[in-house]
């Protein structure tokens, strides 16, 4: 059997069996409440002590023989075969040892979609510190620091799993803002905007913000300062509270239209 999203490995899982790092995910859902999606179940490793938390657990998984062994392994959680590409994301807690090969469908869908409050994830370790804005924001981050927390919680070796991968992997949560920093209304017309200073031309970070908002260098310049951010800056140096300060210093939802956003080519979550 193929997965439609390609691999084989067990349908391109690897199975966590270490034991520390099973306590740290469980540790870290306990901190949460509400009912519990988790994806990619596999085995369950993660579902049966996810279930002896004693709320209530709902498991996804892909492989239908898999997902009849989980129900009579872990009788405490609700076991659904599916896609998780395709289930609801509407449970306040969504955690999972996600497929390598899915970590940028997975992390995009949540990012964008769902209800959820709090993610507990194990991903490959690059895509991790990447997410966690660990050397720097990347556009993804960028585009959605205004609505999400997101911190690294520990690297993962490879011996961590069967098979075993080819790289580390990473524990990262991510948790919706209760305050966004950004007007969810303004997303689409902010993604923009970050997308056009993240792809513009310019010698610094005043230069390029100037092009890409088709604003005076001074006017830039100015916009930077009240952010609390250099000139010469580059924009994966940029906090996401300077992000929205610069957003809202330049009217940036009122010029939305005029930037100029070449959207890269996609290479990794």
């Amino acid at each position: 059997m193929r997965h439609p999203h390609g691999g084989r490995h067990e349908l391109g899982q690897n199975f966590l069996h270490h034991r520390p790092t099973v306590d740290a995910v469980v540790a870290l859902v306990g901190a949460t409440d509400g009912p519990v999606l988790e994806i990619g179940a596999g085995d369950g490793a993660l579902t049966r002590p996810l279930a002896a938390l004693g709320r209530d657990l709902l498991a996804v998984e892909v492989d239908p023989r898999r997902a009849d062994r989980l129900r009579a392994r872990a009788p405490g959680a609700t076991v659904l075969c599916a896609d998780a590409l395709r289930v609801p994301l509407d449970r306040p807690v969504v955690v999972g040892n996600i497929p390598f090969h899915l970590t940028t469908p997975l992390l995009r869908r949540l990012l964008h979609h769902g209800r959820w409050r709090h993610a507990v994830l194990l991903t490959q370790w690059e895509v991790a510190r990447k997410r966690a804005g660990v050397g720097g924001r990347t556009l993804l981050t960028a585009q959605t620091d205004p609505w999400f927390e997101v911190a690294l919680h520990g690297r993962v070796p490879a011996d961590a799993f069967r098979p075993r991968p080819s790289v580390d992997g990473g524990l990262l949560t991510v948790a919706r803002r209760a305050r966004p920093l950004v007007d969810p209304g303004e997303r689409d017309e902010y993604q923009r905007f970050v997308g056009a200073v993240f792809t513009g031309a310019g010698r610094g970070l005043d230069q390029v913000l100037a092009r890409a908002a088709r604003v005076p260098v001074p006017t830039a310049r100015r916009a930077l300062a009240q952010a609390g951010a250099p000139p010469r800056a580059l924009p994966r140096d940029l906090r996401p509270e300077q992000w929205a300060a610069l957003w809202r210093a330049l009217g940036a939802r009122r010029r939305a239209g005029t930037f100029v956003y070449r959207r890269p080519r996609r290479s990794g979550a």
